[in-house]
């Protein structure tokens, strides 16, 4: 019999092959994937969020746990869209056109998908018609835009303007982050909402789509 209820200290600690471990045992004892995301998995990452914005985390607790939630994802995910089970939202991710850098948005992917969204990653050096077309792929609800350089920060407002040109812009809601970004920029661009961390990202999504945190 799986010990589910460890799962969450597995997140939270970021013991990846424990978490991957107990997730296949849970499923092979026929415990709901469903609530298995619920009642474990998104109070794990929650409770990590917590603890960062406490500063009782930092970046390298942040990885390690969504790390280790992505190790059971791994084996939920096709179950849950076997049974057709509908994500929160649907969030297209990516780091703008000319910016190679990942490690940010990486961490915003996992603990976005921790919180219950369907995240589709786009990695880097992405160009604005790449975040416009998988965005109507996707009938994404979200898109999420990353930038490290302030060189590159330009890339955000011209990605915007190709969702308004696209026509899009009533339907698709657009979030920013990045070192080098804030919340007067954001406003400038046009971006509907700003986060400086990840676990704020997953909190401004949640806002965003109006599902409670």
């Amino acid at each position: 019999m799986a010990d589910v209820e460890a799962l969450r200290d597995a997140i939270i600690t970021g013991q990846h092959i424990r978490a991957r471990e107990i997730t296949e045992a849970a499923l092979a004892d026929g415990l709901d994937p469903l609530a298995i995301v619920h009642h474990f998995m998104i109070p794990a990452m929650d409770e990590v969020g917590r603890r960062f914005e406490c500063n009782e985390y930092f970046v390298p607790q942040l990885l390690l746990s969504a790390r280790a939630m992505k190790a059971g994802m791994e084996l939920i995910r096709p179950q849950l869209a076997a049974r057709g089970t509908p994500p929160i939202g649907r969030v297209v991710l990516g780091t703008v056109r000319g910016d190679l850098h990942d490690i940010g948005k990486n961490l915003v992917a996992a603990m976005l998908e921790g919180g219950g969204f369907e995240v589709h990653d786009l990695g880097v050096n992405v160009p604005p018609e790449t975040f416009v077309a998988r965005a109507i792929e996707t009938d994404a609800d979200i898109v999420g835009m990353s930038a490290l350089l302030t060189t590159t920060m330009g890339a955000m407002k011209v990605t915007i303007e190709a969702f308004e040109s696209a026509g899009l812009r009533g339907r698709v809601r657009i979030m920013v982050g990045g070192a080098p970004v804030a919340q007067p920029f954001a406003d400038e661009v046009g971006a509907d909402g700003y986060s400086a961390t990840a676990p704020g990202a997953v909190a401004l999504a949640k806002r965003l789509i109006g599902v409670s945190a």
